[in-house]
């Protein structure tokens, strides 16, 4: 952590060491926790990174995953079950609409969105209409619908060219349309990142808050910290990555990728087992 470049970032470390059991460790999933693939079912948490947060999660007040995946799908993915050392990991999907608690092994949420329903049976024809209905991948997601243009032979190309008619369709229904690294997902508005973190770090009545992001969706938990900061509240915030620019200037801290989150995540387990 020898890298932090801003004082906020380092008030925000000395407050998680000086007292730990009152920090939140709050982290995405996807380029953060586990690497971008261009397949989004194929991708897994980083090696290590479950065992770092096993080693982590006994000395804080919690360890929350923040997703736009389903609550169980990340739980899947990340192989967080049943994990000695994670019996309290909270993992908020869909940026907080759905909740899994390792305590109980359930998923709390309320009714999807009906607009979700209509985009998903409009998306066809608007991405051939588009010319991209073949060389893009349509996720499901329950509670939205994520298009992914990494597959494309032109994957910037085909972002551009979907960002207009995809946010017309996303509002006609009722849904906002979240960009991210080649891909834009459509889903109910009022939900994010930020609120997520800002509710449950109240929740915990945490006293400090470390968050990891790697792309746009992770702004809002950026902004929550930053607020947090001025009631307060200290904070870390770590980017995983560069590709980002607008995340990676407001990060006290940036490393490439989840192999140095795990590495990060693991030296920070390591200096509170010895304080």
């Amino acid at each position: 952590m020898d890298a932090i470049r801003t004082a906020a970032g380092r008030d925000g470390l000395a407050a998680i060491v000086a007292r730990p059991s009152r920090a939140v460790i709050a982290l995405d999933f996807d380029g953060t926790l586990a690497p971008i693939v261009p397949d989004p079912e194929q991708a897994r948490a980083q090696p290590g990174a479950v065992a770092a947060l096993a080693a982590l999660a006994p000395h804080v007040a919690s360890v929350a995953v923040i997703t736009g995946r389903p609550a169980g799908v990340a739980v899947r993915l990340g192989d967080f079950a049943g994990v000695p050392g994670l019996e309290h990991l909270v993992v908020l999907g869909h940026y907080g609409a759905e909740r899994w608690d390792a305590v109980t092994g359930t998923v709390h949420a309320p009714a999807p969105h009906p607009g979700v329903a209509s985009v998903r049976s409009a998306l066809p024809g608007v991405l051939a209409e588009a010319g991209l209905w073949h060389d893009t991948y349509v996720e499901e997601k329950g509670r939205a619908v994520a298009v992914h243009t990494r597959r494309a032979a032109d994957p910037q190309g085909a972002f551009e060219t979907l960002k207009r008619p995809l946010s017309d369709l996303a509002a006609r229904h009722g849904l906002v349309v979240e960009p991210g690294r080649m891909v834009l997902e459509l889903r109910p508005p009022g939900v994010d990142k930020g609120v997520a973190l800002t509710e449950y770090v109240r929740e915990v009545g945490a006293e400090s808050v470390l968050y990891a992001g790697d792309d746009l969706g992770d702004l809002p938990a950026y902004a929550a910290v930053e607020k947090l900061r001025s009631d307060g509240v200290p904070g870390l915030l770590i980017s995983s990555g560069t590709e980002i620019p607008d995340l990676t200037d407001r990060a006290d801290l940036s490393v490439p990728g989840p192999p140095e989150v795990v590495a990060l995540l693991t030296d920070l387990s390591r200096t509170l087992s010895t304080t």
